[in-house]
């Protein structure tokens, strides 16, 4: 989202012209409670949280074990200085998984950067887990966790957005067990990536976000046990590849059987060793899109087999010269399956494929979908919460944003500078919401490079190392959702360094996904990312620049104001936004103006997509379809969606208007 607005004060317009912009601040204020606004603003679903009810689904849609132990709801918590010893006596309670900042957490306090909150719980493991190891697992805590059960260190973790988990059952005892958790978060007074997170929130920048934010639990695991199921789609050939890392290294006797189903009915199964490749089958796929979300279901277990080189003269020397041939794969093939799984998860995949092809345009290529171009009409979604700031209230909350972007004709939408919770990815799967994944942002205010640069920020080899540790996480927590087609690794250069070879690394990792190296400002890596991208806030949106190579696409435009009052974050303060609407019909007017100029784009141009600012209004920032609560729409969803029917509406081609 761009510096550069126009202010607004409930519909009043206050320009600013040749102002300086809106930046990040790494001041604390002197007033630190001012680090942390007590808004009057909630959402419905807010006022229901109870600690009985907190985030009760299973936190991993994609690797689902049947037994677990959810850990949200009341803790102890204490905030001390860096230094000191752990507190003696706690201060309060505090409802996990929600922020220390927000409302819902029940302590709405601010965390310098001296500061250390500190956890703690007691939690008895369940009788019939007796004989297995048990995980402790952490959705996400911001930024720097330390771990304790029973007094015994068990791990610690860096990263503000990743899943992280620790094997504690050397530590464990019969009866209660006390975990105890360490958090140390600098915001923006460190370089790490955090998005829009300052200690001086205001205009763009919002309030921090400190601790445990994601769902705690535990769960029961064999010794052996699957680590990780990446299922890569490939329409083409009508197959389904897909990796199984365990925990560890194995035995030949170990093996993994992978079976894929279909409303029930099993339509492909194999058995391969385990920590190895294997590709299934899928005859006449059924493929995924937006308005046809259709979802495989994929169980992997892991087995114990017959020793497939047991008759062997030189056994080792025969297992060790098939491994990694085709002759290893067909020998565990045919395995013998002996006894129960030791361990088993459950998840899905989905048949669709993303590229750059050619577009309805001529020499002008467009992204497709299933090899087809298929416009992406997006908003800038931030999913930020005026109750619980980056989590959300609950999962239906979540989803309703989904719900009400795809009534108003929006078939994708910009994950901005923030990763959710691994359910709302479940959800826009299931649901047909294709979503461009940004990388949150990291660097120093000095570090952000502006419209009118012309090289990329230097940064220090422990952050760049941070960054690149960061971004590999979030990729191997999220690749597996189907919903996300684009991987966007810089925003408007801020802490931007190095896009090319990030690029790369990001298409390494992932080349079933299309690369946004940079999206808006300065576009520096022509060789590795797959799109141009602007960002024009103008009341008429700019034409990105033609390519021969890669697709054009419009990653911000939009931005109208509108202030609702009784709706506002903070009242009596100038709300930011591009442009400020008298009342929602002239919104509306607006708003057609503007994607007027996307749909001739699309058609005469070869406009691939565009990304509308944003979902939802966010604190001081007023430009939202949506209220900050929730509450209220600035324009009927129909509305939107009748304006946005030649580009989205089913049967319709959207480069041809018929």
């Amino acid at each position: 989202m761009a510096f550069f607005r126009t202010a607004l004060l409930l519909g009043t317009t206050l320009s600013f012209a040749g102002a300086v912009p809106a930046l990040a601040q790494r001041t604390v204020p002197a007033a630190p409670d001012a680090i942390v606004y007590k808004t009057a603003l909630t959402t419905k679903w807010g006022r229901e949280v109870t600690p009985e009810n907190a985030w009760r689904s299973y936190p991993r849609p994609q690797r689902v074990r049947d037994r677990w132990l959810n850990l949200n709801g009341q803790w102890d918590y204490a905030i001390a200085k860096a230094g000191t010893p752990r507190p003696a006596q706690m201060q309060g309670k505090i409802l996990v998984p929600f922020a220390v900042e927000s409302k819902l957490s029940g302590v709405q306090r601010p965390v310098l950067p001296d500061d250390r909150i500190w956890y703690r719980r007691s939690f008895a493991v369940p009788a019939d887990w007796a004989g297995q190891h048990v995980l402790l697992n952490f959705g996400a805590v911001d930024y720097e966790a330390a771990v304790w059960v029973n007094g015994a260190y068990v791990g610690a973790h860096k990263g503000g957005s990743a899943t992280f988990s620790f094997d504690i059952t050397a530590h464990l005892r019969s009866g209660d067990n006390e975990l105890v958790v360490q958090v140390a978060d600098p915001t923006s007074d460190g370089v790490q990536p955090r998005g829009k997170q300052t200690l001086a929130p205001q205009g763009i920048w919002y309030t921090p976000v400190s601790g445990i934010w994601q769902t705690v639990w535990l769960e029961p695991v064999s010794e052996l046990h699957i680590a990780d199921v990446r299922a890569t789609p490939d329409i083409d050939r009508g197959r389904l590849e897909v990796d199984v890392a365990l925990n560890r290294s194995a035995n030949d006797t170990d093996a993994v059987r992978l079976t894929a189903s279909k409303d029930g009915k099993v339509i492909a199964s194999t058995i391969v060793r385990a920590n190895r490749h294997a590709s299934l089958p899928i005859p006449n796929a059924h493929l995924w899109s937006p308005d046809d979300p259709f979802l495989y279901d994929l169980s992997a277990e892991l087995v114990t087999i017959k020793d497939p080189y047991g008759g062997a003269k030189e056994r080792t020397r025969t297992a060790y010269d098939a491994r990694f041939t085709e002759r290893e794969r067909a020998i565990y093939a045919q395995a013998q399956v002996i006894g129960a799984p030791g361990d088993r998860v459950t998840g899905y995949f989905a048949m669709r494929k993303v590229s750059i092809g050619p577009g309805a345009v001529e020499g002008q290529p467009a992204i497709l979908l299933n090899n087809k171009p298929l416009f992406q009409n997006g908003t800038l979604d931030q999913g930020w919460w005026p109750d619980g700031l980056l989590t959300p209230p609950s999962e239906e909350a979540m989803v309703s944003d989904i719900v009400f972007l795809k009534k108003a004709g929006f078939n994708m939408l910009r994950k901005h500078i923030k990763v959710e919770p691994a359910r709302y990815y479940y959800d826009a799967d299931r649901l047909g919401m294709l979503i461009w994944q940004d990388m949150p942002s990291g660097g120093d205010e000095d570090q952000f490079v502006t419209g009118s640069s012309k090289s990329e920020a230097v940064l220090s080899s422990t952050a760049m190392t941070e960054f690149q540790q960061e971004l590999a996480a979030m990729i191997g927590d999220l690749r597996s959702f189907p919903s996300i087609v684009t991987w966007v690794v810089n925003n408007e250069g801020w802490g931007q360094y190095d896009s090319s070879t990030l690029a790369k690394l990001v298409k390494g990792m992932d080349p079933s996904r299309v690369v946004n190296a940079d999206s808006g400002w300065l576009d520096v890596a022509p060789d590795a990312s797959d799109m141009v991208d602007i960002h024009t806030y103008e009341d008429k949106p700019n034409v990105p620049p033609r390519s021969s190579t890669r697709a054009i696409v419009i990653g911000e435009y939009g931005g109208i104001g509108l202030p609702m009052r009784g709706h506002i974050w903070r009242t009596g303060k100038r709300n930011w936004g591009y442009q400020v609407a008298t009342d929602g019909q002239d919104y509306l007017k607006r708003y057609r103006v503007k994607f007027d100029e996307i749909i001739r784009q699309a058609r005469e141009e070869g406009l691939s997509a565009a990304v509308y600012t944003q979902t939802t209004d966010v604190e001081d920032e007023i430009n939202g379809l949506l209220t900050y609560d929730r509450a209220e729409a600035k324009a009927p969803a129909e509305d939107l969606a009748r304006i946005a029917a030649p580009l989205t509406s089913a049967g319709v081609d959207p480069y041809q208007g018929r």
